[in-house]
């Protein structure tokens, strides 16, 4: 998601970060055009390595640079784009993008605000809310909720079954596996249309209030 933050808060590369660090630690970083520049369906992306003082990840790139080139299949248009949206020819082109990301960036903390807003009045969950992105996580307090919703995935099945509406558990991030002691969580996107996060808020909040059990 590269700069995609809101409000005040600052992005800090972690390749900045090692630099100033004396290079101790190799850092490798992974970018594309599909979340910055919402570039659909042509999933473009690449890698950047920063080598440690030690010379820690020379295999590693090579190895990667080996992997890359056996499926070649990056879509040239895309690849096209690349240096023009990186690194614009011309003033009118720069200012062109900064003002495209500024407005974008605005939109999307909005739809953010918006929909953990609604969520936030919804029983037996509590909003994270996000300093950045397209998504927010959520936690699922699952103790006040009745015996079919025992922990993010039987939360997410449910929902799905009676709602229609699709969340990611959180434990595909790591985040609440079961047998943690850490509250479970969701993830929900935040780039649709106001219309559609008001619809899927709403029948999240029926989903809970039928659920609820306090």
């Amino acid at each position: 998601y590269g700069d995609l933050t809101f409000g005040s808060r600052v992005f800090h590369p972690m390749a900045n970060v090692a630099s100033k660090l004396g290079y101790t630690v190799p850092v490798i970083t992974a970018s594309g055009l599909g979340k910055q520049y919402l570039i659909p369906g042509w999933r473009l992306g690449w890698l950047i390595f920063q080598d440690s003082c030690h010379g820690s990840i020379q295999n590693v790139k090579k190895g990667a640079q080996r992997l890359a080139q056996v499926v070649l299949g990056a879509s040239r248009l895309a690849q096209v784009a690349i240096p023009a949206v990186l690194d614009p020819s011309n003033t009118l082109d720069r200012t062109s993008i900064a003002q495209w990301k500024k407005n974008l960036y605005t939109q999307v903390e909005n739809q953010a605000a918006l929909l953990c807003r609604l969520l936030k009045e919804c029983q037996g969950l509590e909003v994270i809310h996000p300093q950045g992105a397209m998504y927010a996580m959520v936690k699922i307090h699952v103790h006040l909720f009745d015996e079919d919703i025992h922990d993010d995935v039987s939360f997410m099945k449910l929902l799905l079954e009676e709602e229609n509406i699709v969340v990611l558990p959180g434990r595909a991030f790591g985040m609440g596996r079961e047998g943690e002691r850490d509250t479970p969580v969701f993830r929900v996107v935040f780039c649709a249309p106001e219309d559609v996060l008001k619809c899927a808020s709403e029948r999240i909040s029926s989903f809970c209030s039928r659920h609820i059990i306090v």
